[in-house]
């Protein structure tokens, strides 16, 4: 498997890099995830999941028994490579 092939199987899904760009701003609750993103909540709860466990993020418990999501420093290497795919977005509209 080629190094690409192997970043896309982690991060290739539908929504995870939305979700990567949506917490390089900081940890994130659940909630909050679905209700920015619009992902339908069994979606988002699969691909945290994924996400979670190549090490990208991870849960940070709050109170009230809720819980919040932020990068690992993993996550946070997909900056340089999001922010690419945002401008390559953005110039070829």
């Amino acid at each position: 498997m080629s190094d690409l092939a192997a970043a896309l199987d982690i991060v290739g899904a539908r929504w995870a890099l939305l979700i990567v760009e949506r917490l390089l701003d900081g940890p994130q609750r659940y909630g909050d995830l679905q209700r920015d993103l619009g992902v339908p909540t069994n979606m988002l709860a699969t691909r945290l999941r994924e996400l979670e466990a190549a090490g990208v993020l991870f849960r940070l418990p709050l109170r009230h028994n809720t819980r919040a999501y932020a990068l690992t420093d993993r996550g946070l290497a997909l900056r340089e490579a999001i922010v690419a795919l945002g401008t390559w977005g953005k110039n070829d509209a």
